[in-house]
C-alpha cells in the first residue's frame, strides 16, 4: 500500500490524462436518463428518488412505494463501478432496519451463498453483467424490466412477514 500521497499523485495523473472525468460524465449522464426512463416506466405507484453519485463506487437512484415506505424500506437501481454492472439493492432507513430485514431475507433466493450482510443493503441482485451502453434505450429496457420484475418479488416474499 502506498502513502496517501501516492495516491493523491496517481490520482492527480489519472486526472491530468481526462479520460476518467468524460467516463464518469458519461456514466452520471446515463444513471440520470436511467432514472427518467424508470420514472415514465414503472407503475405509477412507485416514486424515483434523486441520482446519488456516490464516491466513484456506486451511483444509484432509489425507487419505493407507499409500502415499502412504510416498512422504512427502498429499492435503488445500482451502477457498480468497480464491477462496471448494474444492480438491485434493497436498503432500510437505518443500521437497525437493516439488520431486522437481513435476518428476514439472509436465507431467501436473492442472498443465496452469502454469509454476511452487504455493506449498504440487505440484498443485492444483479440485473446487467455486461451492460451495453451504446445501446441505451435497449439497455434501459432491460434494466427497468428485471429491476421491475425482482423487486416485485422482493415485494411479495415481505408481505409475508408482519413487520
Amino acid at each position: 500500500m502506498g502513502s496517501q500521497a501516492d495516491y493523491i499523485a496517481a490520482y492527480k495523473e489519472q486526472l491530468a490524462r481526462g479520460d476518467i472525468q468524460v467516463a464518469y460524465r458519461a456514466l452520471l449522464r446515463y444513471v440520470m436518463r436511467l432514472r427518467a426512463h424508470c420514472e415514465k416506466a414503472f407503475p405509477a405507484h412507485y416514486t424515483c428518488g434523486n441520482v446519488s453519485p456516490g464516491y466513484m463506487d456506486f451511483t444509484y437512484f432509489p425507487f419505493f412505494n407507499d409500502a415499502l415506505r412504510r416498512k422504512k424500506l427502498r429499492f435503488g437501481i445500482v451502477l457498480n463501478h468497480a464491477e462496471m454492472r448494474f444492480e438491485l439493492w434493497l436498503m432500510g432507513q437505518n443500521a437497525d432496519v437493516q439488520a431486522a430485514y437481513w435476518a428476514q431475507l439472509k436465507t431467501s433466493v436473492w442472498n443465496h451463498g452469502r454469509e454476511e450482510m452487504p455493506r449498504y443493503s440487505v440484498l443485492e441482485v444483479v440485473l446487467v453483467t455486461h451492460p451495453d451502453f451504446e445501446d441505451a434505450e435497449a439497455l434501459n429496457a432491460e434494466i427497468s424490466g428485471k429491476a421491475l420484475r425482482v423487486a416485485e418479488e422482493i415485494i411479495r416474499y415481505l408481505e409475508a412477514f408482519p413487520h
